[in-house]
């Protein structure tokens, strides 16, 4: 008679990190720093480009010039992580921040500031992406979820602080730094991320995953056939040259489509999971993702010429005014995200897009006033709220009906996307400005963004025709802030 076998022993959960707490803060600060440099650069854009000189068209450069090579190289800085160690890669991606950032503090002319500024936004896809995974290496049970809200009020607070504080180091003029010391903040904020990134855990995929160099290659060549006949300073967005570049980039993306579905059909690394395109919701969520956050950057983008160059407002102005905005999307971001979503459901998303379509109707309406309009603030309030409750809630929706599987490279394409609206917003909505670079030209940017927001609405509906959250259902979750979602895991 044969002995029966011992019950297996359970296995013991791995230890948390020891120092969890302190290299927690090395991430949000980190990500805090990032979003900040995209917001503080918006307000001094202005006074960089009077005093480098440059033709004005050029300004919307200093925004998508970081933008752009952040969204081409979001998801292969995730794959990097998977491969050589997160915790390696953030290190050289805050380091690399770091010089970026004094290179763009001492550069002597415009053009120089825009390449330092494409340097800037492709060091950030180094670190933004290994964030989640350190995270999930270090936390345990509760603490996990306590960790991983902790990003979006800190992102929250960047946001509202990123206005202002690029107003007043402009305005201050620290010791004849003018608006060099927008750059010059990092330097500290950078060196306390490197002093306690070695308390972070080494951390990698289980299984090495390929980096896709020719889908990259790819992504990034038809996202610069796309965008830069919008942001070109000569000509027309519809002239010989721009139509060719645009024709160009569509065929690049078909090609690069293509290469996507052959590797997963040969079980090859690739930057995106194909299976995300078999239905249509995830193609209507990033649609919505880019439009979106396109024209909330853009619209940014047009108040601040427009109080600077239009009006002669001064730096410190522009970031008072902008303040209402960032104040009204962090606390209905967090009132979204903590009660709303989860009551209400899909009826959120329909409620933060209308309260922002109204904000932006309002907007147009408060420059038709001319010069310095006083109801500006109030209605940029108002488009602030509708972001916030957008937000949560459209990402609640997008992430919900995926697969496990799925999630990490959903979570990263809607990161990438959302950055590439942003670059998309900033040259679109920039231009119609600058085609006339006054209180006009801001109305017409205004009914360009409201235009834009109808096609979100428009893609909202396919995204809940299918996605499982009818609009009186409410949502299992809320989900957190949209820069959150970088984990390729």
């Amino acid at each position: 008679m044969s002995t029966p076998a011992p019950p297996a022993l359970p296995i013991p959960a791995p230890p948390q990190h020891p120092r969890r707490w302190a290299a927690l803060a090395a991430l949000l600060t980190a990500e805090a720093m990032n979003l900040l440099d995209a917001t503080i650069v918006q307000v001094a854009a202005p006074r960089m480009h009077a005093e480098l000189g440059g033709p004005v068209s050029a300004v919307p450069w200093l925004t998508s010039a970081y933008t752009l090579p952040f969204a081409v190289l979001l998801l292969t800085g995730a794959r990097l992580g998977d491969r050589a160690g997160r915790r390696r890669v953030f290190r050289i991606g805050v380091a690399g921040f770091l010089l970026a950032s004094l290179a763009c503090a001492c550069a002597p002319t415009l053009g120089a500031l825009i390449a330092f500024r494409a340097v800037q936004g492709a060091t950030a896809a180094l670190i933004v992406p290994q964030t989640i995974g350190l995270i999930k290496a270090m936390f345990r049970g509760d603490e996990t979820a306590r960790a991983l809200g902790s990003i979006g009020p800190v992102m929250g607070l960047a946001a509202v602080c990123g206005p202002v504080l690029g107003g007043v180091l402009t305005h201050a003029d620290l010791f004849g730094s003018s608006w060099r010391a927008v750059f010059l903040v990092n330097v500290p904020l950078s060196l306390t991320v490197l002093a306690l990134a070695p308390l972070l855990p080494e951390d990698r995929a289980p299984r090495r995953p390929g980096l896709d160099p020719a889908g990259t290659a790819l992504a990034a060549l038809a996202t610069a056939l796309l965008v830069l006949p919008l942001l070109r300073s000569g000509g027309g967005a519809t002239d010989g040259p721009a139509l060719a570049s645009l024709a160009a980039g569509c065929a690049v993306s078909v090609a690069f489509a293509a290469h996507q579905r052959r590797g997963a059909r040969r079980r090859r690394g690739t930057l995106v999971e194909t299976s995300l395109f078999t239905s249509a919701p995830f193609p209507a969520a990033l649609v919505c993702s880019a439009l979106f956050f396109g024209v909330s950057t853009g619209l940014t983008l047009v108040v601040v010429l427009q109080l600077q160059v239009g009006s002669g407002a001064d730096a410190l102005t522009a970031g008072l005014t902008l303040l209402p905005c960032s104040a009204g999307m962090a606390a209905a971001s967090w009132c979204a995200g903590a009660h709303l979503v989860r009551r209400y459901g899909a009826r959120v998303r329909t409620a933060g897009l209308t309260v922002m379509a109204a904000g932006v109707l309002a907007t147009a309406g408060a420059f038709g006033a001319g010069g310095h309009p006083a109801l500006l603030p109030c209605a940029l309030a108002v488009v602030g709220i509708g972001q916030g409750l957008f937000t949560p809630a459209f990402f609640t929706a997008a992430l919900h009906p995926l697969r496990p599987q799925e999630i990490g490279s959903a979570a990263g394409l809607l990161n990438a996307v959302q950055q590439l609206g942003t670059t998309l917003g900033v040259a679109v909505l920039g231009r119609v400005y600058l085609a006339s670079a006054d209180a006009g030209g801001a109305q017409h940017a205004c009914w360009a963004g409201l235009a834009a927001l109808a096609v979100v609405a428009a893609a909202g509906r396919a995204m809940r025709a299918a996605d499982g959250l009818a609009e009186s259902e409410p949502a299992p979750e809320p989900a957190p802030e949209p820069f959150l979602w970088t984990d390729q895991e």
